[in-house]
């Protein structure tokens, strides 16, 4: 059997650092997403997509270990956050007016029918409320910009700003796609102060 492979260790994707905004190409990947919007610390919504998002991705992950002998660590949670008036978002901070993507990533190895018999087996027991929502989803999202935060999500403002205006726009580049993070802590168990996340843009060049 091969040896458990941890993408968060052997992905470029997954490395980023603190203070420092690098650009990187990321092809495209494969996650099992599901959509929601509103205030992810208030909303029943948010709470339920996780509880669907998880069952299936464990089931995926040991039915690759029994059925193709590939056994991996499911990757960090991921969301693409998004709003109407982006302001609301780097600036207001106006979670009421968020829409978001949770997201969790499936190795490439595994495919739709794969899923679909996860989703069966997880049907066969207990069934997440919002399990009917999750679907597979390829995102491209190329050439971006990332970097390391460390701390409450309430205070990452300052650090998107730095990273639109001083970096992205210094650089010519301009914003594309919708704003993608990783939480490489589990929220519900770390403190605030010590949450690290990765905070991605997707860019296009303008010259």
């Amino acid at each position: 059997m091969n040896e458990k492979v941890d993408f968060k260790k052997s992905l470029d994707s997954y490395q980023a650092k603190r203070d420092q905004f690098r650009l990187l190409e990321i092809p495209q990947r494969q996650y099992l997403a599901i959509d929601g919007q509103g205030d992810p610390n208030t909303s029943v919504e948010f709470t339920e997509a996780i509880e669907a998002l998880y069952p299936l991705a464990y089931t995926l992950k040991f039915a690759s270990k029994k059925e193709r002998g590939r056994d991996y660590v499911v990757p960090p949670l991921e969301a693409l956050w998004w709003a109407d008036n982006m302001e609301s978002f780097t600036e207001q901070r106006d979670k009421s007016q968020w829409f978001w993507t949770l997201m969790l990533m499936v190795p490439d190895w595994l495919t739709d029918l794969d899923v679909d018999q996860a989703v069966s087996a997880v049907q066969a027991k207990k069934v997440p409320k919002r399990l009917a929502d999750v679907r597979l989803m390829r995102l491209a999202e190329g050439q971006c910009v990332q970097t390391l935060y460390v701390g409450p999500f309430d205070d990452e403002g300052p650090v998107l700003e730095r990273m639109h205006r001083e970096f992205i726009e210094d650089k010519g580049l301009n914003l594309t796609g919708k704003h993608h993070e990783i939480y490489l802590s589990d929220f519900r168990k770390t403190a605030p102060e010590k949450l690290r996340t990765i905070l991605r843009q997707p860019v296009t060049s303008s010259r």
